[in-house]
């Protein structure tokens, strides 16, 4: 076994998956942190760039798929699998939740403590995946696990350290009732991330991955609209202004990068799984931090160093005994190959 494995990689696609993955979603961080104004404030309303990109989400899927389709098959598939629909107002819902709850816990939270916080999702992701697929994981791969826990967890204490000079008796200040948001939070994000990846390899494995992803951004844009309908935000997400700050470079940027998050997510779970994704997750973490330092001149301290040592070291465990959950129809195709 290897860091290029066929059961950490099955195929040059899925390994192509994955950099893409890690790549866009470091791409996001820094194109958003260049949008900031010198205030630390952003002059476009995030709540539009939202929506927006959950439209083209919708389109791009939408497109890709009627590349090889007509628009009648997709609408009869829509019919057919009206039930798939259905189930993903589940991940859609829970996503939705997980914004909102963003904006309350950074409300309550310094952001380096809420980023802290939010890191123990690597092992409530393992726990979530063993429920949902019945699949038990090996010790060396909750040990592996537990070193990425640590690995972020580490690099964000150091940024609280630094900023706050904060021990481990400060750190329990920290766990106040408001924590019951964050773990509320970090179980959406978590569940969603699984339940979505059960979709594409089980309960909807018969329908095209497009077809699943408009599902998917249908029920994310009713979601959105709903929640801010209920916070009355909604009017102030089309208004001429709001809209017409989308037209700036870096917003349309920020937008199509999220948007291309969306879409090579969902082929990420189809060709790989959750698991491996807080790996992504977490050397996306580090890279960012490497990159901000050389483009923004953000300084990395020792902390970040050796969590980058640590994850590197817990990645490289995970690559020898990697969790395989293929899709029902890859695990048929496996048998009569055998």
């Amino acid at each position: 076994m290897g860091w290029c494995s066929e059961d950490l990689f099955p195929t040059k696609f899925s390994l192509i998956i994955f950099i893409s993955y890690m790549a866009l979603f470091i791409n996001q961080g820094i194109l958003v942190t260049a949008s900031k104004s010198k205030d630390n404030t952003y002059n476009y309303n995030t709540v539009t760039a939202v929506l927006l990109t959950e439209c083209v989400k919708l389109v791009a899927a939408a497109c890709i798929f009627l590349k090889d389709n007509t628009v009648s098959s997709l609408l009869s598939d829509i019919t057919k699998h009206k039930d798939v629909l259905l189930y993903y107002m589940v991940p859609s819902a829970l996503y939705c939740l997980y914004n909102n709850l963003a904006f309350v816990n950074l409300a309550s939270y310094d952001p380096t403590t809420y980023f802290l916080l939010l890191q123990f999702r690597v092992v409530l992701t393992g726990v979530i995946f063993q429920i949902v697929f019945n699949k038990k994981l090996t010790t060396l791969q909750w040990v592996s696990l537990g070193c990425l826990t640590f690995g972020c967890i580490l690099k964000e204490y150091g940024k609280m350290s630094e900023k706050t000079g904060a021990t481990s008796s400060d750190f329990m200040s920290y766990l106040d009732p408001h924590l019951f948001l964050i773990i509320v939070q970090v179980f959406s994000s978590c569940f969603a991330g699984v339940y979505n990846e059960y979709l594409l390899k089980d309960k909807g494995v018969d329908v095209h991955i497009m077809v699943q992803n408009v599902f998917m951004y249908l029920d994310s844009i009713l979601c959105n609209v709903v929640a801010l309908g209920f916070k009355g935000d909604l009017a102030n997400a089309f208004t001429f202004t709001s809209l017409s700050a989308m037209a700036q470079p870096s917003v349309i940027c920020i937008v199509l990068n999220n948007a291309a998050i969306g879409i090579v997510t969902s082929l990420f779970l189809r060709s790989l799984n959750s698991i491996l994704k807080t790996f992504a997750s977490a050397l996306e973490l580090m890279f960012t931090a490497v990159l901000c330092w050389m483009i923004f001149g953000i300084s990395i301290d020792m902390y970040t160093v050796v969590a980058l040592g640590i994850v590197t070291a817990a990645t490289f465990l995970y690559s020898h005994k990697p969790v395989v959950n293929l899709a029902k129809t890859d695990e048929h195709k496996t048998k009569e190959d055998v």
